[in-house]
């Protein structure tokens, strides 16, 4: 490993290496700020370029686009309520509000700092277990991965306030009906499409983030009638600068941190996870770890809350890295054209590849390192100034983020229909929200509905329609068993107070 580890080293820092990882973190900060392009969409852009270069270069840039679209996705959802990636969505739950409070420079520092250490925890992660970390990769099956959606929706208790419990149930009622919009992964049949082709391929995430969280939150502001230069007033340019960390939130996200890198690696390296989902897991396993005393701060502003799923999302993007260069199996959209990028260079990725090409292997795992402290060079200056995106006042701002709404799931599909799909979905959901519907559970059950179809059916095919696969597997058991706990004592202190 040493060996792997030295040649890693003289590829990475060679001064073309040092030029891609900068160009590929600056670009992939810029375009994780707009919202609807997201990682895959530049990754895509970016094949082209890599033409001519050696495959370690190649992978290097695209590698630093993807993790630079993560860290700077969490600046539109911060700041705008506008996630600019998937993987930022959890992130809005608390930087928000964070920023509403005059706080947009505090939460992107905490952002930042915690983007950086779950990214480089989970770097640390790959170069010392990314070889036998392969095998906890393959042997999760259909069952593992249902009972893993399972324990994902205990995280609805994150995201319902109190009294608010009903409420957050039926908007994961409403995701999981948006999720079976479509075509059927395992027979080809479409349902609830309404003989509508633009449905066929089912309801885009992006369309539903950015419906429900953009759209919604300018036009709940023009429903309610706010001041419409009252972002102006509220807040001033120094607090909007401010980037200083006090002590006790420090300690806040030394504790976080930790538990929420290991959490985001180990659900980046399962196929088919990925940053998104390990943000939930984050944000609802943060929330049951810490005191009543700080659940109450859960969606008005929280460290924890901010810190966790930033954490997670960038530690997941490493994780995802395992399967992809030890098993040659991409674990999102995002490492599968990756995968088809080391393709075209004649580089079949899996458990020989660290042998055969280990300066592809270890380089991109070096340049990681690499890449996360230009990352936090980058943005950290930079904090004063983009902050002051709300100091704009609102009736000039609001105009901006329904443009930039509209403009994102355009250039995704090119397809009117999906506009108007995203400003009625945003009309149902401005009327959800003035009655206090929690959107955050939709998006969860959005994001696992599909998933947990999918497992579900496969695992009942394999089992002959027994539900014997719930308890067959012990690993299934134990997560199981795992998810009863939580429920069981999250219902006890319920019936406690």
């Amino acid at each position: 490993m040493i060996e792997g580890i030295l040649i890693g080293l003289s590829t990475a820092l060679s001064f073309k290496n040092i030029l891609m990882v900068m160009v590929g973190c600056f670009a992939g900060t810029i375009i994780g700020m707009l919202p609807g392009l997201g990682p895959m969409t530049a990754i895509a852009l970016m094949i082209p370029i890599t033409y001519g270069f050696d495959p370690a270069t190649g992978l290097i840039l695209m590698a630093g686009v993807y993790y630079g679209a993560v860290f700077g996705g969490s600046t539109s959802s911060i700041l705008l309520n506008a996630p600019g990636v998937p993987g930022t969505v959890a992130t809005a739950f608390d930087g928000y509000p964070m920023a509403q409070q005059g706080k947009a420079g505090k939460a992107l520092a905490i952002a930042a700092y915690s983007s950086f250490a779950g990214g480089t925890i989970s770097a640390i992660f790959l170069l010392i277990a990314a070889p036998s970390l392969s095998k906890v990769s393959l042997s999760f099956r259909s069952p593992d991965y249902f009972a893993l959606m399972i324990l994902g929706l205990t995280a609805i208790s994150a995201f319902s306030s109190k009294g608010q419990f009903l409420k957050a149930m039926m908007m994961v009622v409403l995701g999981l009906m948006l999720a079976t919009v479509g075509q059927d992964s395992l027979s080809d049949i479409t349902r609830f499409t309404f003989n509508n082709m633009n449905l066929t391929d089912g309801i885009s995430f992006v369309l539903i983030v950015m419906a429900t969280f953009a759209m919604s939150e300018a036009l709940t502001i023009i429903f309610r009638g706010k001041d419409p230069n009252r972002a102006a007033k509220q807040i001033s340019l120094t607090e909007l600068g401010s980037i200083k960390i006090n002590k006790e939130d420090t300690i806040k996200m030394a504790k976080t941190i930790p538990r929420s890198s290991v959490l985001g690696f180990l659900i980046g390296v399962l196929p088919g996870a990925g940053a998104t989902i390990a943000s939930f897991l984050a944000y609802g396993m943060e929330r049951n770890y810490v005191n009543d005393k700080e659940k109450q701060k859960f969606g008005k502003g929280s460290v924890h809350g901010l810190s966790a799923p930033e954490t997670a999302n960038n530690a997941a993007c490493s994780g995802s890295f395992v399967p992809l260069l030890t098993l040659g199996i991409p674990g999102s959209g995002t490492t599968a054209v990756m995968l088809g990028a080391l393709l075209g260079f004649g580089i079949q990725p899996g458990p020989r590849l660290y042998q055969t090409n280990p300066e592809i292997f270890w380089s991109v795992i070096m340049s990681m390192y690499i890449g996360m402290v230009i990352l936090l060079i980058l943005n950290l200056p930079l904090i004063p100034y983009i902050a002051r995106i709300l100091a704009v006042p609102r009736n000039f701002l609001i105009p901006l983020i329904l443009f930039f709404s509209v403009t994102g799931i355009y250039l995704m599909s090119f397809n009117n229909f999906d506009i108007f799909l995203m400003i009625g979905i945003a009309v149902v959901a401005t009327f959800l929200r003035l009655y206090d519907f929690p959107m955050p559970p939709l998006i969860l059950a959005f994001v696992l509905g599909g998933l947990m179809e999918e497992t579900l059916r496969r695992s009942l095919l394999i089992s002959n329609g027994s539900p014997n696969f719930l308890w067959d597997r012990p690993l299934t058991a134990i997560i199981l068993v795992f998810t009863i706990a939580i429920v069981s004592w999250q219902t006890y202190k319920s019936i406690k107070k």
